[in-house]
């Protein structure tokens, strides 16, 4: 250890909250996030077992003594209302596996794993319990879903306006073509083969926002949330249809479509879940790139935004932007897109990483503020590297592949370092996820 990141490290853990499991672990995170209506949690990766675990046990935190009443997360939409029902006791799935069976589309295991099925089976508890207020509601504010949302408002207008389902029938055949494949759409589209359907999924989400009034008369109780939920599916036809015709342009035009979208969601979600002048608290779970403010990193640079850049816009001094970091360990990734998921083992953090800095910290599991003024919070604004692992991990270009540059303590409002992680375990794990370290190969995924 050079003496620059000695003296370093030893700001880090004057400052630092050590994690050891007790109830108090959060008590400093609580009080920051004090009354923000908006509490984004990351992780560095998507398949790391200890993210997954405490971002839960903070939420519950959260929904217990601050209030909250949804969690949104980085899934498709379809995929987690179909959980959402499951937590506040409605529909027909008897336990969490089988709610969280509708996630197929690959990487299954971001959400159809032993952590969240525990996590949900805890809200679906909490709910149950639940005697006056609302319930705690689960949400995706992902958009990958195309051909699963046009099904579902389909569904929707058959039930109150079977004419109008024959029209959006009409204006959704653009897409049959594809045979529910959005990429082929996507390329034929992009690059000219094909007419686009950008026209009819437009005036489609039109029609349906204009006879809102007419179809939340047309059935009981629950008419304001299915309608609610049929027109979040139209919004995301529209802005996937844009996505995947865009994706063949560059990076910067598609992810920017689709972090707008999570966060329009984000935001469409706060105003329908504000009841009687009471405006909504959520909790939302995305990889650190979505949540960490893009301004502080290489992405901002590039002209790219995200989901926590947006947020602290939108609701400035209501967000609360937490992080989590590890050194080494193992991670569930995939090798290649679309690949199995695998047990990988995480590369210690490189030198001159954030990652090895906070590992000399010399706490297994600790906290830090990164909002208020301090010595740490000053070390934490130098530029360092930071890495982020998605659904894919490639050890042999990890620096190519993983690592970018950023000002960790303008971020996140807080990070949270857990030096040695676990993969965390798919519900649907396959011997190859057993078999121990798999052959390493080619990008990213996040």
């Amino acid at each position: 250890m050079t003496a620059a990141i000695d003296i370093s490290a030893a700001a880090l853990a004057a400052a630092a909250r050590p994690l050891n499991g007790g109830p108090g672990d959060y008590d400093a995170l609580m009080n920051l996030v004090g009354d923000a209506r908006f509490v984004l949690i990351g992780e560095a990766t998507h398949g790391t077992h200890e993210f997954y675990e405490e971002r839960a046990r903070i939420t519950q935190r959260l929904i217990r003594e601050k209030g909250f009443t949804a969690v949104a997360v980085e899934a498709d939409w379809p995929d987690a209302y179909r959980v959402n029902r499951y937590v506040r006791g409605e529909g027909s799935d008897a336990d969490a596996n089988a709610a969280l069976s509708g996630f197929e589309r690959f990487p299954a295991w971001m959400w159809r794993n032993t952590d969240v099925a525990n996590f949900v089976d805890w809200l679906r508890t909490h709910n149950a319990g639940v005697k006056a207020g609302p319930k705690v509601g689960f949400y995706g504010l992902d958009l990958y879903s195309l051909f699963t949302s046009v099904r579902e408002v389909l569904n929707y207008l058959e039930q109150v306006d079977p004419v109008a389902a024959e029209e959006a029938r009409r204006r959704y055949a653009c897409f049959d073509h594809y045979g529910e494949d959005s990429q082929h759409y996507g390329y034929a589209t992009g690059v000219g083969l094909s007419e686009s359907c950008q026209q009819g999924v437009l005036t489609q989400l039109q029609e349906l926002q204009q006879r809102a009034f007419d179809y939340m008369q047309a059935d009981g109780a629950s008419s304001e949330d299915a309608f609610f939920y049929a027109q979040q599916n139209a919004r995301l036809v529209k802005n996937a249809e844009e996505y995947y015709r865009t994706m063949f342009r560059g990076r910067v035009s598609s992810w920017n479509l689709r972090d707008s979208h999570m966060a329009e969601t984000l935001d469409a979600l706060a105003r329908h879940l504000s009841k009687d002048g009471t405006p909504a608290k959520i909790v939302i779970w995305e990889h650190n790139s979505h949540i960490g403010d893009a301004r502080a990193t290489y992405m901002g640079n590039l002209g790219e935004w995200n989901v926590g850049e947006l947020a602290r816009k939108a609701y400035p001094g209501q967000t609360c932007l937490v992080g989590f970091s590890t050194y080494e360990g193992h991670v569930t990734a995939a090798s290649e897109w679309d690949g199995p998921a695998e047990r990988k083992r995480v590369r210690p953090g490189m030198p001159g990483s954030y990652e090895e800095l906070l590992h000399h910290v010399g706490v297994p599991r600790f906290y830090l503020n990164l909002r208020d003024e301090s010595p740490a919070r000053r070390l934490l604004l130098e530029r360092r590297l930071e890495r982020a692992i998605g659904v894919l991990y490639l050890p042999r270009s990890e620096r190519q592949s993983h690592y970018f540059d950023a000002q960790l303590a303008q971020q996140f409002d807080a990070i949270i370092h857990i030096d040695k992680t676990e993969a965390l375990v798919p519900l649907d794990a396959t011997s190859g996820w057993h078999s121990g370290e798999p052959p390493e190969t080619y990008p990213e995924g996040i």
